[in-house]
């Protein structure tokens, strides 16, 4: 573990028995801890190569993703994340960030559907352009309000989808997203589960994904989110930007509707 990564951690670890019967002390250290970390967020590295792939041409077609549609016209980053997800006419379907950037990678570069989808994680041995992707596209969005709409009837129809996912119970411990998310004042160890049923928690939660997670030492997408909350309720794999991961993606992001968007932050 990183020497500055200790000197953190150390203290927080020290106070622990001292407020562990105070749930409101031991959220504010937690957020002391979350704050010491921001400083140097290495998620500006992911966005500085996500720049860098959206402008250059890769593919059969030899084109770069600088006429992608992102739901506010050819090109257009800015302010597209806090929309998304949306219905897009030219797919006849709702697409979320990850889903819409596959979309483009198809039609504009000429990678196949598979090749667009490959290695959407990264890992020790893994880079992935799409994290890097994700944080750049994300990054043109913060400092603005989060607003989802459900104009399209598609759009409600996922939203309505993406709710009973949300609520559904199944798996070996018969859990759902609500199991941990649908309730105030719930804690796993040290940390807090926002009640996404919640407006103001729901914004504070969604908004700050993507995020560079300091013990992964990698950027996680949205995407990942989900993916890793299945894995951790015994679910069947959640596949990658799969019409139910966008149903519920849009769920969870109009819930936050009128949040301020901040990220790619940076996690434990």
């Amino acid at each position: 573990m990183k020497r500055w990564l200790i000197a953190l951690f150390l203290p927080l670890m020290a106070a622990m028995p001292a407020f562990a019967q105070d749930g409101d002390a031991t959220v504010k250290e937690i957020e002391k801890y979350r704050q010491a970390l921001a400083d140097g967020n290495p998620a500006e590295l992911w966005e500085a190569r996500g720049e860098d792939l959206w402008k250059k041409k890769r593919g059969p077609k030899n084109a770069s993703l600088e006429q992608c549609d992102l739901g506010m016209g050819a090109g257009k980053v800015k302010g597209a994340y806090a929309a998304l997800p949306r219905y897009f006419e030219d797919t006849d379907k709702v697409e979320d960030l990850e889903s819409r950037l596959v979309t483009c990678m198809v039609m504009l570069q000429g990678f196949s559907y598979d090749q667009a989808r490959k290695n959407p994680f990264g890992g020790p041995d893994v880079k992935s352009d799409m994290e890097a992707l994700v944080a750049y596209v994300t990054s043109a969005s913060r400092g603005i309000k989060m607003n989802v709409a459900l104009k399209h009837p598609k759009e409600k129809e996922a939203f309505e989808i993406g709710k009973k996912m949300f609520f559904h119970r199944g798996g070996p411990h018969d859990f759902a997203c609500a199991t941990c998310h649908a309730s105030d004042k719930q804690r796993i160890r040290l940390q807090d589960l926002p009640n996404l049923t919640k407006q103001e928690p729901a914004q504070r939660a969604y908004t700050s994904w993507p995020a560079y997670r300091v013990s992964q030492g990698e950027l996680r997408s949205f995407q990942w989110r989900l993916f890793d909350c299945f894995r951790q309720q015994r679910f069947p794999e959640l596949v990658f930007t799969s019409q139910g991961s966008v149903a519920l993606t849009l769920y969870l992001a109009k819930n936050a509707n009128g949040g301020v968007f901040n990220a790619p932050s940076i996690k434990r």
